[in-house]
């Protein structure tokens, strides 16, 4: 885990010198919008981690939603809120385009990363 709050990296993965892949993790306690103001380009290499905990935060015994990401995915859900001052993901967009990466599916990409070599 990355120390204090760097901007878009909250979790590096080092399998060898020189090769890692870092983790941007996005938390949602409702069930509406992420926000991704601070996502800025793709990166090789790159995930985001979209976390709902779909209005049940304070229940352990609910899983939430998750999403792990690669972040050349990402731009094409990003919504710009008209007004200019917000950039979002919907969870119903997630929902609808990113099957893929919801849940133990997302997770295998990493675990793959993981273990190859």
């Amino acid at each position: 885990m990355t120390l204090g709050n760097k901007k878009s990296v909250d979790i590096v993965v080092v399998r060898s010198a020189g090769e890692a892949i870092t983790i941007d993790v996005k938390g949602l306690a409702g069930k509406t919008n992420w926000p991704v103001d601070n996502v800025k380009e793709a990166r090789h290499n790159h995930y985001l981690v979209f976390v709902s905990f779909l209005g049940k935060i304070s229940d352990p015994t609910s899983p939430p939603e998750v999403y792990v990401v690669p972040s050349v995915a990402v731009p094409k859900l990003i919504y710009q809120n008209p007004s200019g001052s917000r950039r979002v993901i919907p969870l119903r967009n997630a929902r609808k385009y990113w099957g893929e990466f919801k849940n133990l599916l997302g997770w295998n990409q990493l675990l793959n990363w993981a273990a190859s070599k």
